[in-house]
């Protein structure tokens, strides 16, 4: 039945529900957070890096990349 019907939640997401079923204390949920808010800070500064080194920055060329104006303003 469940793979008849379409699916909301991805596969990690399922996981997530079938683990944490039941209430958990405030301090241990705000910990959870932080660990899932690390977990994914962790890949996106690896992405970074190597994005970094793929494209052989320096740090001069972020200082010059900060300076500039990247966003088109709404008229």
């Amino acid at each position: 039945m469940q793979s008849s019907l379409k699916q909301p939640f991805n596969n990690a997401q399922l996981e997530l529900l079938k683990v944490f079923s039941h209430n958990l204390p405030e301090n241990e949920l705000m910990a959870l957070k932080k660990i899932i808010s690390n977990f994914f800070a962790e890949k996106l500064i690896q992405q970074a890096d190597k994005k970094w080194d793929e494209m052989n920055w320096s740090d001069q060329d972020m200082d010059q990349l900060l300076g500039q104006k990247l966003r088109k303003s709404r008229i």
